[in-house]
């Protein structure tokens, strides 16, 4: 699925481009899952030690995108991480226009995108897979793992990279936890948030702190393929030490994130 099709709008118009700590940048943007719930997405490019770069769940390279990088570290994108089965749309876009760097994605992605040549034409390789049997095994760089703890959560459905930035205390993830409503993502979009009836039903419902509906989904829906595995990945994260989240639906989590993380999947931690 093209990106046009995702997004509505010029990326430009409508993306929010946020300095979320010194060496984290976000860019949010308008996402409605088909086509009604309003979850929004997000990439987010984090500077790392050495002054390299990594883009986790790219979204549209705009060229405000390309100029924030280019004055941004070393200006080199040296990973590019496509977090789970959901997030890869731009891939190629970002190989393309940084082509040393590597692509690190889960299990099954690479497979999913060969078996729709209409929207991937291209045969862009990954260079990083994890599998359940590699996940605490698969060496990146010295660079990369002296600046990111790394969970692989095959036991969720949409296989999750889940990254904690060591430096802010930040936990980066795509599906594993969402702070809906959107709100930052459609700040430019003209649109609300919370727009229509079905988003105004929806959105309470799983707004964080609120009868824990998505501990409950976690449970019963997206970690049915193997709970056991995924009970091991959310355990290790949740020993984890962050105060920050960042997820690619709806708001940072700003402070007390690891509290909302283990109060959202406390049945896992028993």
């Amino acid at each position: 699925m093209s990106g046009t099709k995702l997004f509505p709008g010029d990326p430009s118009d409508v993306m929010v481009i946020r300095q979320v700590t010194e060496d984290i940048t976000t860019f949010s943007v308008p996402f409605a899952r088909f086509g009604l719930l309003r979850f929004g997405g997000r990439g987010t490019l984090i500077r790392l030690t050495t002054g390299n770069l990594a883009i986790f769940s790219p979204v549209a390279l705009t060229p405000t995108v390309q100029h924030l990088i280019t004055s941004t570290g070393t200006g080199k994108i040296t990973y590019i991480i496509a977090p789970d089965l959901e997030h890869h749309i731009y891939l190629t876009t970002w190989k393309t226009a940084f082509p040393s760097a590597v692509i690190i994605a889960p299990e099954g992605l690479y497979e999913k995108r060969q078996q729709d040549p209409t929207s991937y034409p291209e045969r862009t390789a990954f260079d990083f897979t994890f599998t359940k049997e590699n996940k605490h095994t698969l060496h990146i760089s010295d660079e990369f793992h002296n600046d990111f703890e790394i969970e692989y959560v095959d036991g969720h459905s949409n296989r999750e990279i889940v990254l904690l930035h060591r430096a802010s205390r930040t936990l980066i993830e795509a599906d594993l936890l969402f702070n809906l409503p959107a709100t930052e993502q459609y700040a430019r979009s003209g649109e609300g948030a919370m727009q229509g009836v079905v988003n105004r039903a929806f959105m309470p419902l799983v707004k964080l702190g609120t009868g824990g509906w998505q501990g409950w989904f976690m449970w019963w829906v997206l970690s049915k393929g193997d709970r056991e595995s995924f009970g091991r990945s959310v355990r290790r994260i949740a020993s984890w030490e962050f105060g920050r989240v960042v997820p690619c639906h709806g708001d940072v989590v700003e402070c007390g994130g690891g509290e909302v993380f283990r109060g959202v999947f406390g049945r896992f931690l028993c």
